[in-house]
């Protein structure tokens, strides 16, 4: 026996090992089962963008009516180089600025319900290489130790593999909530619409592809004479080949008479049967989708009656969204240009400044302070 044997395992210690490594395989299996049905749903949600242009062009206008931002220097001497830096800073492969790396940051949250980027340095030249927007569905967010740590993996080859260093990436969600941490996208509640909707599509096209390709029925009908029935076979072939001539030669352009003898009858195929009219149901559908996304009909060409002030309340409650991600958007841009400031030595910060959403919140504001300037001269006068 040597000086430094191996004890033995007791069995409370076996049984307690045991345990620790059926919670941990737990543990990843319930990451592997998350993983894979946040994957199909985002398959969903792309597929949604892809079949129904509705939804597509919501997402895209409410990225666009965002509006547009300034990154403002505490100190005005750092200014210029914060102007420079978020107009020119790479994104990816393909874009440039810190404008279109927003963009891409709120369609990718609007879609999935979160956002994942990443602010890439350069520990050497102490400057910011360039941004980046990741897949979210390659991510997978879940809650340490304490329920303020946060775990994150990523996704390589069917695996989940823990990110190192998660204090580096930028992350946004989308409505969170204790029984979604990971956010909820916009687009929730949609498929079983869109899936009816598309239905209704699909029939009027095979509709339309019966009825407006039109077909004929070409009846020969012998007369009471004997030799009319004794050939009426050989006539019925006959009429047949013509008739098949004919219409071949006009889908070459050509015009060709038809020209029998007896009583031959034609009708088109399904002429009598009208079309069901799908105008209504379509509306209902619609209606469900505009109201989830929150946009205004007017502004996806759908000729609605509405009145002024309805569209006036519509317009106030799509600015109302607009600021709810605004106030999502605003946080990941100001560390992305402190991030910047810092690298560059700067000893300030900097903050977001966001333009008016439109002219008629101008006029409101401006009317608004006319009002509170009117009412404060005449209570002073009041009080003098």
């Amino acid at each position: 026996m040597g000086i430094f044997h191996k004890r033995r395992k007791t069995d409370d210690e076996l049984s307690a090992l045991s345990a620790v490594n059926a919670d941990r395989c737990e543990e990843k299996f319930s990451y592997r089962i998350a993983h894979d049905a946040g994957y199909l749903e985002s398959e969903i949600y792309d597929r949604l963008r892809e079949n129904v242009p509705v939804i597509d062009a919501c997402i895209e206008k409410i990225v666009r009516l965002v509006g547009d931002f300034r990154a403002v220097a505490d100190d005005e001497r750092w200014q210029d180089e914060l102007d420079r830096f978020c107009q020119n800073v790479p994104v990816g492969i393909s874009g440039r600025s810190i404008h279109t790396f927003a963009d891409m940051y709120l369609d990718c949250l609007l879609t999935y319900g979160k956002a994942v980027g990443r602010v890439f340095t350069d520990r050497q030249r102490l400057c910011v290489r360039g941004l980046y927007v990741g897949d979210p569905t390659l991510y997978h967010i879940t809650v340490g130790k304490t329920p303020l740590d946060m775990k994150v993996y990523g996704s390589h080859s069917g695996k989940l593999i823990p990110i190192s260093a998660p204090h580096k990436l930028l992350y946004t969600t989308l409505n969170p909530s204790p029984k979604n941490p990971e956010g909820v996208s916009l687009l929730r509640g949609l498929p079983a619409i869109s899936n009816i909707l598309m239905r209704i599509y699909e029939c009027i096209g095979q509709n339309f592809e019966r009825a407006g390709n039109v077909r004929y029925a070409v009846t020969y009908k012998p007369s009471s004479d004997a030799g009319d029935k004794l050939y009426a076979k050989e006539r019925a072939m006959a009429i047949a080949k013509e008739w098949s001539d004919g219409m071949n030669a006009s889908r070459n352009g050509v015009v060709k008479d038809f020209i029998s003898v007896g009583d031959v009858d034609i009708r088109v195929i399904g002429a009598d049967n009208q079309i069901i009219d799908t105008q209504v149901p379509v509306r209902q559908l619609l209606e469900q989708i505009v109201a989830k996304l929150s946009i205004p009909p007017f502004l996806l060409g759908l000729n609605w009656s509405t009145t002024e002030k309805m569209s006036s309340q519509q317009a106030d409650i799509l600015t109302s969204e607009l600021e709810y991600y605004r106030r999502l958007l605003t946080p990941v841009l100001k560390r992305v240009c402190d991030t910047f400031l810092r690298l560059c030595g700067a000893p300030c910060g900097c903050s977001i400044s966001w333009a008016n959403i439109n002219l008629q919140d101008e006029l409101a504001l401006a009317r608004a302070r006319l009002y509170n300037a009117q009412a404060a001269q005449i209570e002073g006068k009041e009080e003098g």
